[in-house]
């Protein structure tokens, strides 16, 4: 990659300290991460004071770093233009051709706020879409497209982080222009108000330019007359295009059907594809999900249903099946050969806080048990696929799921928090919320014990836990595997085995990581053994911001990427395991174990491990 400074004429004296007599410095470095604040498009490489230009391809080998070298040699003046980091299939067509029409029913809602434009701003700065592209936002609430801009503006942000050009600058460059930059600190001092400056102005220029593709559409979920008009209006924005919608449904479920049948009817592209986004819960129970399915594909095939689980879009489940089937020393130990018992771990150290009303009538099972969980233990116990192909990763979690044992009342602990005063502030129960009743027995904790019935896992207990209002703030999957067959070294940890034992753990939040905790020899005379982690902590191996989950959700969805979406026959297995457990609990009207708010949980959690002979310890939290 060629890098090339020059000075603008207005600030020549400006950044010229003495020893920076030259007009042009050409310096090798390595790759420039893609990223808006750094890209050539960006305010701050047009009519500033130098101009930042650069290439992605073989980083020149030798460069010329003499004080004075002539402009117009050829290696200060190359320049390559900077390759296109990814391929984007939907824009295979002319992009003068075609445009892309999202539509977020719902848009003055919570989700739509916080999640989905914030999102769609993202993908929008780092260019991840295409040119021609429409935003609306339809809802019941009556507002202009001024005021629904207002709204959504308040939430949008800018990322800075170390790609930024200063930071860029300092790590990817050899160390010699490192050492020119920090002896000229007047240099420095105007290089990083400079940037700042522009940095700014670029963010207020990228959120306008979005804010501007935004519009509102008001109307109700089952009105073909209102949908008509938004038809209407996203016409007068396509243009005559080959257009191509999205509409994204972050409204309840009970409305998904009306929504799918008026954008069906009556909004649908005539000469491009549609596509709908449900937000789970995907129904209460297995008859429930059947027969929202069945009335979502009156007016959808299965093709254009995209059941969105934000879980699924987390870093480091993406990374789990690069971790499994690219890794030679994982894949020959993922069985029960050597695996002694898998936990998957979802806590929140926060309670309902004023969702009182929609929790209570699905629960923590539901809202997370059979949904996120479920899914990611899929993910980790199936077979090898036969390729990558969405559909190929899909038969294969719906194999594992069909596998599994319907799970039992008695492998289940239930528990509710209460609330607490720790002396400056008071935490409320879950009861204490106005929208919950007083006696309900909805459980804000589960722990589950589940077996898979195949040759890979048989006998291996995968314990779940979730659970709100707890001690901490974490999600993540922990590996125990078993002891070493007549380990020489067991006297070396005492009584203690589980000690002795390996365990990986893949830390999905907070602070994505992954770590294998090993046996080894701590240094001196002595034989003395200690427990250590090889350790990949993300944040410091790859300084750069982890996307947000829904931002990868929507550029797939956007592309007809399937992978990472929930299948109709892989949803109706993922409730078989869990309603007939959903039932028993509600005829059998069961009490959840009471706990208090920003603690471990309730007791019978470690009674629940210990039958299964698991080291649970503190929920694995010892770390």
């Amino acid at each position: 990659m060629a890098i090339r400074l020059s000075a603008s004429s207005s600030s020549a004296t400006l950044f010229a300290p003495s020893s920076f007599s030259h007009e042009t410095e050409t310096i090798p470095g390595r790759k420039l991460f893609g990223t808006w604040a750094c890209q050539n498009n960006s305010k701050f490489h047009q009519n500033k004071h130098f101009e930042l230009k650069a290439s992605n391809v073989q980083p020149l080998k030798a460069v010329s770093l003499q004080a004075g070298a002539p402009a117009s040699s050829p290696v200060a003046e190359r320049v390559e233009k900077p390759t296109q980091e990814e391929y984007i299939p939907f824009l295979e067509t002319d992009p003068e051709e075609s445009t892309l029409s999202i539509v977020v029913v719902g848009a003055s809602g919570d989700l739509a706020r916080r999640k989905i434009f914030p999102a769609l701003f993202a993908l929008f700065i780092e260019d991840r879409l295409p040119e021609n592209f429409t935003i609306f936002g339809y809802g019941r609430s009556i507002m202009t497209d001024e005021e629904l801009r207002n709204i959504i503006s308040k939430t949008l942000t800018c990322r800075v982080d170390k790609r930024c050009y200063f930071i860029e600058l300092c790590l990817n460059f050899e160390s010699i222009f490192i050492w020119y930059v920090l002896t000229n600190y007047v240099f420095l001092f105007v290089l990083i108000t400079v940037i700042l400056r522009d940095y700014r102005e670029n963010c207020d220029e990228k959120m306008d330019a979005f804010l501007k593709k935004c519009f509102y559409s008001s109307g109700q979920y089952s009105s073909e007359e209102h949908f008509l008009e938004l038809d209407n209006k996203l016409k007068e924005k396509e243009a005559g295009r080959l257009s191509n919608r999205l509409f994204y449904l972050a409204i309840p479920p009970n409305m998904f059907v009306d929504v799918a049948r008026c954008a069906q009817r009556r909004a649908s592209s005539e000469n491009g594809w549609i596509r709908v986004i449900v937000e789970k819960p995907f129904g209460r129970d297995t008859e429930s999900s059947r027969e929202l399915t069945r009335g979502l594909k009156q007016y959808l095939s299965e093709d254009q249903i995209f059941r969105i689980d934000h879980h699924m879009g987390e870093e480091l489940v993406e990374n789990l099946l690069v971790l499994r089937f690219s890794n030679l020393v994982f894949e020959p130990l993922w069985s029960r050969n050597y695996i002694r018992n898998v936990q998957f771990i979802f806590s929140e150290d926060f309670g309902t806080h004023g969702q009182g009303r929609y929790f209570d009538n699905y629960g923590i099972i539901r809202d997370i048990m059979q949904n996120h969980l479920l899914q990611i233990i899929a993910l980790f116990s199936m077979d090898t696929p036969v390729s990558l192909d969405a559909e190929d990763i899909r038969n294969e979690k719906v194999k594992v799921l069909r596998s599994m044992k319907p799970v039992q009342l008695e492998d289940v602990v239930v528990g509710q928090y209460k609330g607490d005063c720790d002396g400056i502030r008071c935490y409320p129960g879950y009861t204490d919320d106005m929208t919950v009743s007083n006696n309900s027995l909805t459980p804000t904790f589960a722990a589950a014990t589940l077996f898979i019935n195949n040759a890979r896992w048989e006998g291996v207990p995968f314990l779940m836990i979730a659970g709100k209002a707890l001690h901490s703030k974490r999600a993540e999957i922990r590996v125990q595997f078993r002891h070493v067959p007549g380990n020489l070294y067991n006297r070396n940890f005492g009584t203690d085995l589980d000690q002795a034992g390996n365990e990986l753990v893949i830390r999905i939040e907070p602070d994505e990581a992954i770590y294998l905790k090993i046996n080894n020899k701590v240094p001196g005379l002595g034989m003395r053994l200690d427990r250590s982690d090889l350790n990949l902590l993300y944040k410091a191996r790859y300084p750069r911001e982890v996307p947000d989950a829904y931002e990868r959700l929507l550029i797939d969805a956007i592309e007809g990427e399937r992978r990472l979406f929930i299948r109709s026959d892989e949803l109706d297995a993922a409730w078989a395991v869990f309603t007939p457990l959903l039932k028993e609990l509600e005829e059998k009207k069961v009490a959840p174990e009471l706990y208090t708010y920003g603690s471990g949980g309730p007791v019978g959690v470690h009674y629940l491990a210990a039958k299964h002979n698991v080291r649970w310890g503190d929920f694995g939290y010892e770390d």
